[in-house]
């Protein structure tokens, strides 16, 4: 791989990384729809998880965040965002490849254990790349355009999402109609096709320019690093904000999927279709909840959401009374416009009182 320095980009250089960087999250959100959330979790239970694997599936990802720790010194050694994130990427996403051959050697436990093993090495090794990226993709993005570009490339994402999750859960369906006896190797399938789709990202990331890395003169230690934004009050609370609202959000979510799947027995199509609204209304309301918390501040934005995500779950609770009833799908789709609206909000207040809160790089 070829990499190249630049104190500053052309226009057209400028607009081709921003192309790349744009095609490398529709690439990214293929694999991620493909390879995650309502799929694991089918596939999971068709090798016969139990609900602490699932637990495990939902646990793994979140806990390899913590690889970005260590990736702090790394991305300031070596001083080359673009080669850690290229090459980091390419091994992780190796592992989709392992997790797709899973049908064809391995059966029962051992199974499960591959796929944990497997998809433990696939988020830990990928999140050594994250604090790259973030790094890169703030140095190479304008501060004028910031905003904007990610807006956009984020509905690009979203849309993709939608649409790809509805064509692969209809493709589930018809699967396992029409293949009942190989129901596993559809799930193969799909972790093929993200893994190709995680190939083209790779291609993409190769092709976005690398502006040289400001660094600091004196070398800070990690502890000290990793310390000081303790020290901010304010960011301490947003902390302590996103600790509570993650453990109570995963503490429950994993186990929607499975609820749907085994306990209502809906078909893939239903459960994708009911994911595919909770997303377009997230997409929607990430418009509106943006110009509202640049009206009225995000804080606010967050005090509306946060007690309209637990009224979603609370509601989940009538949807059996004890078993099925006449309400239960218009409850399933209120439930999911809920959520969407509040994840949106959510997401977008967390992440910009974060980007108001870090501090300007030096020039």
């Amino acid at each position: 791989m070829n990499v190249e320095f630049r104190e500053d980009l052309t226009e057209d250089e400028l607009n081709r990384g921003l192309r790349a960087v744009t095609l490398d999250g529709l690439a990214t959100q293929a694999l991620i729809t493909l390879s995650s959330g309502v799929f694991l979790v089918a596939f999971a239970l068709k090798l016969g998880a139990s609900n602490f694997t699932i637990g495990l599936l939902a646990a793994i990802p979140m806990l390899a965040q913590f690889f970005q720790i260590p990736s702090v010194s790394l991305v300031e050694k070596v001083s080359n965002r673009r080669l850690i994130s290229y090459r980091v990427t390419i091994i992780s996403r190796l592992f989709l490849v392992v997790i797709a051959l899973i049908p064809f050697f391995f059966v029962g436990k051992i199974a499960l254990g591959v796929l944990l093993v497997a998809l433990t090495l696939n988020t830990s090794i990928g999140s050594i790349s994250l604090c790259a990226w973030n790094s890169w993709m703030r140095d190479l993005v304008p501060q004028r355009m910031m905003g904007s570009f990610f807006g956009r490339r984020m509905s690009l994402m979203m849309g993709l999402g939608v649409v790809l999750s509805l064509a692969a859960g209809a493709f589930v369906d018809y699967w396992e109609n029409s293949f009942p006896d190989k129901a596993l190797l559809v799930y193969s399938i799909l972790f093929g096709l993200a893994w190709i789709a995680g190939l083209l990202g790779t291609y993409f990331i190769s092709r976005i320019p690398e502006p040289r890395m400001i660094t600091q003169t004196k070398k800070i230690p990690l502890k000290e690093l990793l310390s000081k934004p303790l020290h901010d009050k304010n960011f301490a609370r947003l902390l302590h904000y996103l600790g509570t609202w993650n453990f109570a959000v995963n503490l429950a979510a994993p186990f929607f999927t499975v609820y749907l799947l085994v306990r209502l027995e809906m078909p893939m199509s239903y459960v994708i279709g009911l994911t595919a609204l909770s997303q377009t209304v997230n997409m929607i309301f990430l418009r509106i909840w943006g110009k509202f918390g640049d009206r009225f501040s995000y804080k606010n934005v967050l005090r509306l959401n946060g007690p309209l995500f637990m009224l979603s779950v609370l509601g989940w609770t009538f949807t059996t009374m004890p078993e099925k009833h006449e309400f239960t799908i218009p409850l399933l789709i209120i439930i999911h416009i809920l959520m969407g609206i509040s994840t949106a909000g959510v997401t977008l207040g967390t992440n910009n009182i974060a980007l108001k809160l870090a501090p300007a790089l030096p020039h």
